[in-house]
């Protein structure tokens, strides 16, 4: 894996972070109770399914950009693999907020995403400060 599946991964999961906010638009303005859903604005369901929507998209653009830059330097860099699947693997994060929102699920994917997605951005950040030749 060299950053092309982050990059497919991540344009799809994108897609479909952005059909959920579709969704909590529909929540928030034509559902059966949408006064309840907006007097909730800060707290339960409403903000952690905000959350989920923020960081899915967030997320899945670091896994584009990711993807890309290691496809571009996968020449130059060391241990490109193992950043393409932590990157990835980041992606259980906001998977995770929404099993606890639907599920009920404790917050283990969204720990274990958010450690992976911050691990491979600072791998990836030394791996450039210890990268040779550096032109592009």
């Amino acid at each position: 894996m060299n950053g092309k599946n982050n990059m497919a991964i991540g344009f799809l999961v994108m897609g479909l972070f952005m059909i959920y906010g579709f969704i909590l638009i529909y929540l928030r303005d034509f559902a059966p109770g949408k006064e309840e859903w907006a007097n909730s604005y800060s707290i339960g369901k409403h903000f952690e399914s905000r959350l989920a929507h923020v960081h899915g998209n967030l997320f899945a653009f670091l896994n584009i950009l990711i993807g890309y830059l290691l496809l571009h330097f996968n020449d130059k860099l060391n241990n490109v693999k193992s950043i393409s699947w932590l990157a990835l693997t980041g992606l259980l994060m906001p998977i995770g907020i929404l099993s606890e929102v639907y599920f009920g699920l404790p917050p283990v994917l969204v720990l274990i995403g958010a450690i992976a997605m911050t691990a491979s951005v600072i791998w990836l950040g030394v791996s450039f400060l210890k990268m040779k030749n550096a032109g592009m």
